[in-house]
């Protein structure tokens, strides 16, 4: 079975780096906000061109706090809106309502599957403060016309860049577009720690500060607590291993690229629309993600073939139960891409007579 996702296979490969990096973690005696986060902070914002970084626990929690942030500045207030891309994972929605602010769900634009400008541009309204687009599957949001549209109104911009890591137009990386970013770190993800782990990008001096306190229970000084803070501290360990993983990362995405090249260009089955993209430093291919009305059947297939699939995601967070108050709503768009969508195998230490078996089994998998 050739696996989505070899996770083993890509660490191997940085062994001897990482064992490296957790040993001098271990023999340093500090283990909690130490040289190792200061370090990773400061390479990862310098990786996205953002005069900060701050490390938290995991990509939630960067986008809950940067909204958290800016209540505390009085720059968002509870019952604000926030528009967001229906066909996000819930998490985007969660960051939102855990804030007491209102998830403003529009469908995303059909070919990219990110947030559609004109769809944000039709859901304004008088108590929309803040846009959060989503750089789905590793590919760029529309950031420069997104941007417009924030300018003229006034809004805020966050990024959920959790699958984002070095996807940029004009050489302007993700996590350097809006007011602030959240990254996840995920195992998964194109750049990932060995564990739970995530971060926030900004070049904003006042919300990075506020932002360094709440991660650590509202306190910038111990004992002395400005805010109701958080216990969401990236570990010394985590950035020890991102500092690795961060100095391969532009070599494993133009491994991630020459993959979907293949796969763009040798798939040839009617059943399935592959994706679209238009520049390739945009996308960094975090998911390679066809589409296919009878998705069912064509997964049976590549199983019976021995290729391993995913489905990103099977349900969309206003169909969900957590979120009873938008089941009704209907978004014929957003609801066929979560009935259609399947992940192909998208790993950079895949060899490519895995490659050439994968596009195989796409081939003859007739549905």
């Amino acid at each position: 079975m050739i696996p989505f996702l070899n996770l083993k296979d890509i660490n191997a490969k940085l062994r001897d780096e990482l064992l490296e990096a957790c040993a001098r973690v271990i023999d340093s005696g500090w283990y909690i906000a130490g040289n190792e986060l200061r370090a990773f902070e400061q390479e990862y914002a310098a990786y996205c061109g953002s005069r900060h970084c701050i490390g938290v626990a995991n990509g939630l929690d960067a986008l809950t706090l940067t909204l958290r942030a800016w209540m505390e500045l009085g720059r968002l207030r509870e019952g604000d809106e926030v528009i967001v891309p229906a066909n996000t994972y819930i998490a985007t929605l969660l960051a939102i309502t855990e804030n007491g602010l209102v998830p403003v769900l529009v469908e995303p634009d059909d070919r990219s599957l990110n947030l559609s400008p004109r769809s944000v541009t039709a859901a304004l309204g008088k108590r929309t403060r803040a846009i959060l687009p989503v750089h789905l599957y590793g590919r760029l949001a529309d950031m420069p016309e997104l941007l417009e549209i924030s300018n003229r109104h006034g809004l805020l911009v966050l990024e959920d860049a959790a699958q984002g890591h070095g996807a940029s137009l004009g050489g302007r990386k993700a996590g350097n577009w809006g007011d602030a970013a959240g990254f996840s770190f995920y195992p998964g993800k194109n750049l990932g720690a060995l564990g739970d782990a995530g971060a926030i990008t900004t070049s904003d001096d006042e919300l990075a500060e506020t932002l360094q306190a709440l991660r650590n229970y509202g306190s910038h000084v111990k004992y002395r607590n400005l805010y109701q803070g958080l216990n969401s501290r990236l570990d010394e360990i985590q950035a020890a291993m991102l500092r690795v993983k961060l100095k391969h990362l532009d070599e494993q995405t133009a491994q991630r690229r020459q993959i979907a090249h293949r796969y763009l260009n040798e798939i040839d089955n009617a059943a399935i629309r592959l994706p679209t993209w238009e520049r390739e430093e945009e996308h960094v291919w975090h998911l390679f993600v066809v589409r296919c009305q009878q998705r069912a059947r064509f997964q049976q297939l590549l199983d019976k073939a021995g290729v391993q699939t995913m489905i990103h995601y099977p349900i969309a967070p206003h169909k969900q139960k957590a979120y009873p108050e938008y089941n009704h709503i209907e978004l014929p768009i957003t609801e066929s891409i979560h009935e259609e969508v399947l992940s192909l195998p998208m790993d950079p230490s895949m060899t490519p007579e895995q490659v050439d078996r994968v596009i195989e089994a796409a081939n003859q998998a007739r549905v």
